[in-house]
């Protein structure tokens, strides 16, 4: 090349207005011809450069384990960025693992978020009892379990896990008091869960439970009369263009999926997202009945800290712009995090390997709030 040529491209960049000189965008999304439209950043009214920021913000935590943010905007996929590092498969260790767009990661709970989503969907097909129907009526078998307090129990509390069943989550995984883990051990999870003694009138406290979300699981597969991936895979999975999915058989029973081993790639779990934005359509075709996504994401019950809950979905909120942005969120051990925001037609889907460390909340939320928000310019 010319110095004159040199000289003339120099001056030439120098002309062009900010906006055109820096041009970087980082995560463009690969085309998988998986049903996503792609589209640049800022042609959806976000800030490449903001989100460029992403890598330095993870930075900061030198034991950061994030394996991928994807973000969709319009219905428009537009960022997907992927990392290595340490993982797990439902417990199994994985090793250093390299992610990338057509790798499966676990969503533990959210798994809860899609069952949520097949109750809809079976309800619509009159293979579900009725919301308000209780609970022991679809398991005769356990009628033994039956008190008039447990006989009250309706399926709309399980779906707000508000059973009012005795249930402790969040003690050492070790202490016998775990019910999650006496869950997991159990041979028969479902009489497990069921003989928890009444601790409240069912409806009125909020109790995080993956016992009841298997409760909602094994009724799922008792009235449809399929394995839950078999339905979940007809009913959901394919019509959003999806089939790569696992769901692994859980616990010592191999009966507890519903509630945690769901594996899917990041950007096809962004499509759950996608669904509660459009009233439950995928690519113009209806796939979760009309306004079940309003149904599930309204509060239903003051949740843990300063959370709402739904019908197994978490309700927050962001302070953005001098005033109170609300979404809708699944939550999933180890810092699975799928966040929609009906306000900014926005869903971001992040995966990281934080199982058993307090930054499986911090960098996720922070990624969303102090990345991802930021960068929406309208």
């Amino acid at each position: 090349m010319t110095k004159s040529l040199m000289l003339f491209l120099a001056l030439l960049a120098l002309s062009l207005p900010a906006s055109a000189q820096d041009t970087k965008v980082c995560g463009a999304p690969v085309s998988l011809n998986d049903g996503w439209t792609i589209a640049g950043q800022a042609e959806v009214g976000l800030d490449p450069a903001k989100l460029c920021q992403l890598d330095d913000f993870i930075a900061q935590w030198p034991k950061a384990n994030i394996h991928a943010v994807v973000v969709v905007r319009n219905g428009k996929l537009v960022m997907e960025r992927y990392f290595a590092g340490e993982d797990e498969r439902w417990g199994d260790k994985l090793g250093h693992v390299t992610y990338g767009p057509e790798m499966k990661h676990d969503l533990r709970s959210i798994s809860k978020s899609v069952t949520s989503l097949l109750v809809g969907i079976a309800l619509s097909e009159g293979k579900f009892p009725a919301l308000d129907s209780s609970v022991f009526d679809a398991f005769p078998d356990y009628a033994d379990l039956k008190t008039p307090e447990k006989a009250r129990i309706t399926f709309r509390d399980l779906l707000t896990m508000s059973a009012g069943l005795a249930w402790e989550e969040n003690l050492p995984w070790n202490d016998p008091r775990n019910n999650e883990r006496e869950l997991i051990m159990a041979a028969d999870p479902f009489r497990y869960t069921l003989s928890q003694p009444a601790a409240f009138p069912p409806g009125t406290v909020y109790a995080y439970s993956g016992g009841g979300t298997s409760l909602l699981g094994e009724t799922l597969i008792r009235s449809t009369g399929r394995p839950l991936r078999d339905y979940a895979r007809e009913k959901l999975f394919q019509p959003i263009d999806a089939p790569d999915f696992e769901w692994l058989d859980a616990g010592v029973s191999g009966k507890l999926g519903a509630f945690g081993s769901l594996r899917m790639r990041p950007r096809d779990a962004a499509k759950l997202g996608r669904l509660l934005l459009t009233d439950g359509q995928w690519n113009g075709k209806q796939v979760i009945p009309a306004g079940w996504a309003a149904e599930s994401t309204k509060p239903r019950l003051n949740g843990e800290s300063l959370f709402f809950y739904g019908y197994q979905w978490w309700l927050g909120r962001s302070f953005r712009n001098g005033g109170e942005l609300t979404w809708t969120a699944g939550v999933g051990l180890g810092g699975q995090r799928l966040y929609v925001v009906p306000a900014l037609d926005l869903v971001v889907m992040i995966n990281a390997g934080h199982y058993r460390d307090g930054l499986q909340g911090t960098i996720p939320s922070g990624i969303f709030n102090r990345v991802v928000l930021p960068a929406v310019k309208d």
